[in-house]
This record gives structure tokens, C-alpha cells and sequence, in this order.
């Protein structure tokens, strides 16, 4: 593959990501990349999950966490999507999505390796269960993510 081809692809898949990842559906807090890179036809990204909307701050605590889960699976999910259709040499990914602690800390909510090959995922009304099929890791409690043990990350 010509480099300036995949220098253009690469920037084109984070001009989008910009663009129309901007805003979730249930968060209007950025998305943010902290890492990407490609080796040959995997890449590997890492990202923050949006925080609480700021108009869920008079929401019960387990209602905007829900929030958060849910729009930390959409965005998951069309991550992969739009990595695959703006990088099209790219066969498989492995993805991550933090949360950044009340301490600061990093902690793990999502991650996984998917891959082009796997199937349509779009009759399967359940988000998590989308997720899952795609070959992503988590642990939902309520509905509600939470950080994956130590043992358990990639």
C-alpha cells in the first residue's frame, strides 16, 4: 500500500471520528482518542468514554450511569464501524474504552479485538449484546458498566 494513500485513509478515519462522533446520543461530552496505531492490517485504538451529560446532573446516580453505559456501547460500536469503512486494508482491531476514575485513575470499561469478517449485527436490538457478538469484553451490572478486573484486561 502507497503511504500517502495510508497517511490520507489514516486522517480521514480521525477528521470522521471527529465529525461524526462528535456528539452522542445520550452525551454531548467528546469522545476522545488517546491511541492509535497500525501495524499492517491491525490497529489498535484506545479511547476515553464520554462522561455524564451535563444535563443528567439532577438525575438519580444509577439513571445517568445507565446513561453513560449505554452511549459507551453505541460509541464502541460505531468506532468499529467507521475504522473498517475509512481503513479499508485494515482486517482487525483491538479496541479500548476508558473511564477515568473519581481518583483520576484510568479504569477499563470495554475492550476487545474485532474483526472485518464478523457479521451483521444490526437485527439484534440489544446493545450489549451487539457488542458482544463483535468480539468486545465488559461487565455490565443493572445495566450499568463496570471496570474490568486487572486479570481480566487485555
Amino acid at each position: 500500500m502507497q503511504l500517502a494513500r495510508l497517511i490520507t485513509e489514516i486522517a480521514l478515519f480521525v477528521r470522521a471520528q471527529k465529525m461524526q462522533l462528535r456528539f452522542g446520543e445520550l452525551s454531548r461530552s467528546p469522545l476522545l482518542m488517546l491511541r492509535f496505531e497500525l501495524r499492517g492490517n491491525v490497529a489498535e485504538c484506545d479511547w476515553m468514554a464520554r462522561s455524564a451529560d451535563q444535563w443528567d446532573a439532577g438525575l438519580r446516580r444509577d439513571v445517568s450511569d445507565l446513561n453513560v453505559s449505554k452511549q459507551a456501547l453505541k460509541d464502541v460500536i460505531a468506532v468499529r464501524q467507521l475504522l473498517f469503512s475509512a481503513l479499508p486494508a485494515v482486517e482487525s482491531a483491538s479496541l479500548r474504552f476508558f473511564r477515568e476514575s473519581a481518583q483520576g485513575e484510568r479504569q477499563l470499561l470495554i475492550a476487545g479485538t474485532v474483526s472485518r469478517q464478523q457479521g451483521s449485527v444490526a437485527h439484534i436490538s440489544s446493545l450489549a449484546m451487539k457488542a458482544k457478538l463483535l468480539g468486545l469484553r465488559f461487565w455490565l451490572q443493572d445495566g450499568i458498566l463496570e471496570p474490568m478486573p486487572v486479570e481480566n484486561a487485555p
